[in-house]
């Protein structure tokens, strides 16, 4: 069975500003000669790996709501240079818009049934006129 996982995507006000910070990533690493792998470093290790690489993605809280995803490619556990067990998440360096979807905060990531997540944005709804700001209170009174 998928399983997902949400992660708060602290100092990011908005998906098209993380998918420039994923872009420039690409291409530092790129000019630097090292692989361009989107990975998220996390402390802890998640136990249900199979469930998450059966097609799982990483959903982004954005300002309070769950707003993207990457799919989920690989999950690595390593220990860093002081024996601290950690976890590399590598995820596919596509974001796919999600509807809005409200989350508290909290530390770490959580795991996400995929009847809970929220559903995606289809690529002509994501790159339509309306700012994403006015799409989001629209959202929310269950307007679009």
């Amino acid at each position: 069975m998928t399983l997902h996982l949400v992660k708060l995507c602290v100092g990011v006000d908005s998906v098209e500003q993380l998918q420039s910070y994923i872009e420039q990533r690409q291409i530092l690493a790129l000019a630097q000669g090292v692989s361009d792998e989107q990975i998220h470093t996390t402390r802890m290790v998640p136990t249900r790996t199979a469930e998450l690489l059966e097609g799982g993605s990483l959903y982004w809280v954005i300002k309070g709501h769950v707003q993207a995803r990457q799919k989920i490619v690989d999950i690595r556990p390593f220990k860093d240079d002081d024996g601290t067990k950690r976890c590399h998440i590598v995820m596919d360096p596509f974001l796919i818009p999600t509807q809005m979807q409200p989350r508290r905060a909290f530390q770490g990531w959580r795991y996400l049934k995929p009847s809970d997540a929220p559903a995606d944005i289809t690529i002509s709804a994501a790159r339509s006129d309306i700012p994403a700001a006015m799409r989001a209170e629209l959202q929310e009174l269950c307007l679009i």
